[in-house]
């Protein structure tokens, strides 16, 4: 199958997941915003906000698999993941799981939320895997709100990961949208995004080179 045929499929039951669908105007909308060799960053208007919305796509040296197990691997993310201090796993069943974090990113204070992930698997001709995990504010399935944390109540985003060079790495594409409460203005708040971004794809290849990813299970 080629590239973008696997694109168009794994892409395409990634938005079933959600139950939405993205028309070619709207991908037209993207603008990028930082561009690197290995990831380059966009953002768009999010209708009635002034926050923008947030994509990212990046290759990753490891295989979609092994990306998928950094990104599983929940209660390990306060260890290599930016600004995250804490982070739970509350339910999992075999497609989705519930959980927690909190955050304490620089200047605007502690943040936390609880989110529903939707996981799918897509095999691809060739035996090849691509996989999309999306997500979605859950805080009535969490903790209550904690004095001196502001909880975040609109969170959601994909990742989406693609098989690429004969499966041996993978093609990362990374969306969200959050509204992190409190006062700050927005232009703050989407520059630490800009900021951010890169950093967790930092924090995420590293951590998909540790061995335990790469052990078969």
């Amino acid at each position: 199958m080629k590239p973008l045929h696997r694109t168009l499929l794994i892409a395409a039951a990634c938005l079933a997941t959600s139950g939405g669908a993205v028309s070619a105007e709207d991908e037209a909308k993207w603008n990028p915003v930082s561009q690197a060799p290995d990831l380059t960053v966009y953002e768009r208007v999010h209708k009635d906000s002034d926050l923008r919305e947030f994509k990212a796509v990046g290759l990753i040296a490891m295989p979609p698999e092994v990306v998928r197990r950094v990104l599983d691997d929940v209660d390990e993310y306060p260890r290599f993941m930016p600004y995250i201090t804490e982070s739970r796993v509350l339910a999992r069943d075999g497609k989705s799981r519930v959980s927690y974090q909190r955050v304490s990113p620089p200047i605007v204070g502690d943040r936390d939320y609880t989110i529903r992930v939707q996981c799918e698997t897509r095999r691809l001709p060739g035996g090849a895997a691509g996989y999309c995990n999306r997500w979605q504010a859950a805080n009535d399935l969490g903790p209550a709100a904690k004095a001196g944390v502001t909880r975040v109540k609109v969170t959601e985003g994909s990742w989406l990961l693609e098989p690429t060079t004969d499966g041996r790495q993978t093609r990362a594409t990374y969306c969200i949208y959050s509204d992190s409460g409190g006062s700050l203005p927005a232009y703050i708040v989407n520059a630490a995004s800009r900021t951010a971004i890169p950093k967790l794809f930092e924090a995420i290849r590293k951590q998909a080179h540790l061995k335990k990813y790469s052990a078969v299970r």
